[in-house]
C-alpha cells in the first residue's frame, strides 16, 4: 500500500525540522534569495553592481539573523516551528521573512489576548462619526 509509505516519508521529513527549531535560530541558506534580489536590480547579468547588491543583501540577512538570536526565546515554540517551515518552503530562505512571520504571529496573539480581556482593538479605539456619504 502506497499511503502508509507516504505517511512515513512525510513524518521523516518533518521530524528533523521540529528537532532543530526549538532552541536555536536555524541556519538558512540565504544565498539564493540574495542572488535573485541582486539580479533584479542589474541592467545585465554582468552588471558590476550585482555583486555589491548581493553583498549588501547577505549583510542585511546576517544582521537580521543576529537580531533573531537575541529575540528567539521570546517567540512561542509553535510560532517558531510554523515560521521556520514557512521560511524554508519553496527553496528560497530568508531571515527577513522568518522574523516578519514571528513578529506577526506574536502581535496577532497579543491582539487576541487584549480582545479577550475586553480592550477594544486598535482600530476601534477612536470614536467614529459613521459612514461617509456617497456622492
Amino acid at each position: 500500500m502506497i499511503l502508509p509509505k507516504a505517511l512515513m516519508l512525510g513524518a521523516q521529513l518533518l521530524m528533523p525540522v521540529a528537532a532543530t527549531v526549538s532552541d536555536t535560530v536555524p541556519q538558512l541558506d540565504v544565498e539564493q534569495v540574495c542572488d535573485g534580489i541582486a539580479k533584479q536590480g542589474g541592467v545585465t547579468f554582468r552588471d558590476p553592481a550585482i555583486a555589491q547588491e548581493k553583498k549588501n543583501c547577505l549583510q542585511s540577512e546576517q544582521s537580521i539573523r543576529d537580531e533573531l538570536v537575541k529575540q528567539w526565546s521570546s517567540f512561542s515554540p509553535a510560532d517558531r516551528m510554523s515560521c521556520v517551515n514557512e521560511a524554508r518552503m519553496g527553496g528560497e530562505s530568508s531571515y527577513t521573512e522568518l522574523l516578519t512571520c514571528l513578529e506577526m504571529a506574536r502581535d496577532v496573539r497579543a491582539m487576541r489576548e487584549q480582545q479577550k480581556e475586553g480592550a477594544p482593538p486598535p482600530d476601534k479605539a477612536a470614536p467614529t462619526t459613521g459612514p461617509r456619504p456617497r456622492h
